[in-house]
């Protein structure tokens, strides 16, 4: 069928189309009128957008995740919440709901599970769009009842979130009650353990005294390249003298001998004056070489004794550096105790500050759990509390009208071009054309009066004349 032919035969069977139109229009007016009210009720919360926990104080990125909005969606429709607000509402208490109850067949389920399933039955959640707002609604024949159980249902999921959130911190903190004591035993050990080790080898601070130590041994040992040094020289003057006395440097330096060789020298001198002068049984003669003798064996007297001096200088420069150097070995060895103990001190006070610092963080982790285990706060918000609704959400009698307008329309259609396509009647020039298959000839137009022309010639009817085949 062509346009044409579809609006000639929808404009013959135009009361089909309003009949139809008008039976779907009249159903849909009483369907919607039988119709019971039902009322919706809509709770709007505001979820935490700055991510901040209230008890740490941390950072808590979680609304950044594609799948947060979603989880909460599913949380918001768990039996758990919707058990929590049988809970809070007490409808397990409602004396209908128990007789109602008690005529189904619930198997082994409860009161509670059998409501809380209705409930989740009338809720629809919906996240908004680009936003942390998240809305409740429900759906019931009361408006004040679907009013309360919206607001309910915004309560039990605060309530339900906390829990989720505190349940873990709970048994954290369980867990760090029973590790708690373990790892202070343990510090309480390193401890005593350390101040036994310091008690034993009398170290107070093991710092200080090993520097004192250090000191000593390096000024122990610069007094003995000093002792050294002195020993050193000490014996060449003495190898000197063994070898020389007469012309030793430190012989001819001492004043005592430099005297007894100005007198010897005198005493030589007169001697060998009275000697050309006298003979040697003269009593100056004799006199004279008793002087010399006496000088010249004072001088080797005190040569001697300057000799043993440089000997006996020696030995005791000798004997003080064996003296610093056993010193210096007895102070390495205590340096060297020193360390040991300090290195072993130092094992002991790394055990006891690991132990230490395993049970301050403990100690601290056990009271933030404590803390979020703790903690009712939520970071959920009602943006907006759910009142009872003064209109009925359904049924919605004007869409209702307007949706039975347009399906009434279209079945009339349908049911036009049905009935047209039974029984095909002719409508038009060209149904005739293709029906007999012969050429058109004229067209005798169908007219409701009788008029005449402006001429005033006689009255005609119909349209122009036939034209010519």
């Amino acid at each position: 069928m062509t346009l044409s032919q579809i609006l000639l035969a929808l404009r013959a069977r135009h009361r089909i189309i309003l009949l139809l139109l008008a039976l779907t229009v009249f159903t849909a007016l009483v369907v919607s009128l039988v119709m019971p009210k039902t009322y919706k009720a809509t709770t709007s919360l505001v979820l935490n957008s700055k991510g901040i926990d209230p008890v740490t104080g941390t950072t808590v990125p979680t609304q950044l995740m594609p799948g947060y909005m979603p989880t909460q969606v599913d949380i918001v429709n768990s039996k758990a919440v919707a058990l929590q607000v049988v809970h809070d509402l007490k409808l397990a208490d409602n004396p209908a709901a128990k007789e109602k109850f008690d005529r189904i067949e619930h198997g082994r389920m409860t009161i509670q599970d059998w409501l809380a399933d209705g409930l989740r039955g009338n809720l629809k959640v919906e996240p908004a769009r680009d936003s942390s707002v998240l809305n409740i609604m429900f759906t019931g024949d009361d408006a004040q009842y679907v009013a309360r159980v919206a607001n309910a249902f915004a309560s039990a999921y605060q309530q339900v979130s906390v829990q989720l959130k505190v349940a873990p911190a709970q048994k954290a903190t369980e867990y760090f009650n029973a590790q708690i004591k373990q790892l202070r035993d343990n510090f309480e050990a390193a401890q005593n353990k350390l101040s036994a080790y310091q008690k034993q080898n009398n170290i107070f601070s093991s710092n200080d005294q090993l520097d004192v130590e250090t000191a000593r041994m390096n000024e122990l040992s610069s007094q003995l390249v000093v002792a050294q040094g002195l020993a050193v020289e000490a014996m060449s003057r003495q190898r000197q003298a063994r070898g020389g006395a007469a012309n030793s440097p430190d012989v001819l330096n001492n004043p005592l001998i430099q005297s007894l060789k100005s007198r010897l020298a005198e005493a030589e001198a007169k001697f060998a004056d009275v000697s050309a002068r006298l003979g040697s049984s003269h009593p100056q003669y004799i006199a004279a070489k008793s002087e010399v003798d006496q000088v010249r064996s004072s001088l080797n007297q005190q040569i001697g004794l300057a000799s043993q001096g440089l000997a006996s200088n020696a030995r005791i420069q000798q004997q003080r550096e064996a003296e610093i150097r056993a010193a210096l070995d007895a102070q390495k060895a205590k340096v060297l105790q020193l360390n040991s103990a300090r290195d072993e001190m130092s094992v002991l006070t790394n055990e006891m500050e690991s132990a230490k610092k395993a049970y301050e963080t403990a100690s601290q982790r056990l009271t933030q759990t404590s803390l979020e285990g703790q903690s009712t706060q939520s970071d959920i918000s009602v943006l907006t509390a759910a009142t009872a609704p003064l209109n009925p959400a359904a049924p919605r009698l004007l869409l209702n009208l307007l949706v039975a307008a347009v399906v009434g329309t279209i079945l009339g259609i349908g049911a036009a071009i049905a009935m047209e396509l039974l029984d095909h009647r002719v409508r038009s020039t060209e149904d005739l054309t293709r029906l007999f298959g012969l050429p058109l000839i004229g067209v005798i137009e169908k007219t409701k009066t009788i008029g005449t022309n402006r001429r005033g010639n006689e009255p005609r009817l119909g349209g122009p004349p036939p034209a010519p085949a």
